[in-house]
């Protein structure tokens, strides 16, 4: 495992110096570079947690994954890197319409100085490019986009998006540091239960510079300033094709890796 080839997997070649500004593009980098997406568990390919082979995947197969892949690896990178970083576990709120049954999403808290900072490159829906102060109340602009961090008795800190005026809850999370081991239960849950939403259906994102790039079923959206550009592959070879170009993923003989 190597962290140049990493930073180089991501397209980033500024300076380390441990700042909160590096942090920031680097998370920008990543979300820029390696998409969410779960092709693995819909073809029935275990995954692993070790972080040799998420690095195998990520940065030497230039894959992409979902949170309990991408943050582990993040925080790989930003630990080697020399930053102070914890791992926390999440529960996601975005389109439940009761209690969210369990939590099963991977987040990080990064301190530098007296500071910390949320960081998240595991959602494939619109989320924080940069990462948000640690700051209850705080509004925090990005783009068009606008989030704050709440607090709540039983869930913690709550991550909350504006949509439309109006404030809803991303995910929530509480501050106990986990250990790698911690996040095998609810992985396993996302790849094997029978109504987990990961054997459902594809769900493919990207950032983009000017937007994002996306997959619901085998159509594929491409979110632009001046609108939503969608198509549908009419072949495989379209659609291998399409996969390249939009997302970077090239799955021909991946049985042989």
């Amino acid at each position: 495992m190597d962290a140049q080839s990493y930073l180089r997997r991501i397209g980033y070649t500024g300076i380390i110096d441990g700042s909160a500004e590096v942090l920031a593009e680097l998370q920008e980098r990543h979300l820029q570079s390696v998409p969410y997406e779960n092709l693995d568990i819909l073809q029935g390919k275990p995954l692993s947690l070790v972080p040799k082979d998420i690095y195998r995947k990520i940065v030497e197969r230039r894959r992409g994954g979902y949170c309990f892949e991408l943050n582990a690896l993040f925080g790989w990178l930003l630990r080697e890197l020399h930053y102070d970083v914890t791992d926390c576990f999440a529960r996601f709120w975005r389109d439940e319409t009761d209690l969210p049954p369990k939590r099963r999403h991977h987040v990080l808290l990064v301190k530098i100085g007296d500071s910390r900072y949320l960081c998240d490159v595991g959602v494939g829906g619109v989320v924080p490019r940069r990462p948000l102060l640690l700051q209850e109340g705080l509004e925090q602009l990005q783009g068009g986009e606008c989030y704050r961090l709440d607090r709540d008795d039983d869930f913690g800190w709550l991550l909350m998006e504006r949509k439309d005026g109006e404030w809803s809850r991303l995910f929530s999370f509480t501050e106990e540091r986990q250990l790698a081991k911690d996040f095998l239960m609810a992985s396993y849950w996302c790849e094997h239960a029978p109504d987990s939403i990961f054997r459902s259906v594809k769900m493919l994102a990207i950032h983009t510079k000017d937007g994002r790039n996306s997959i619901a079923d085998d159509e594929f959206r491409l979110f632009r300033k001046d609108g939503v550009h969608t198509f549908t592959p009419a072949n495989e070879s379209e659609y291998a094709e399409a996969l390249s170009t939009y997302f970077g993923i090239v799955l021909h003989d991946e049985s042989s890796k």
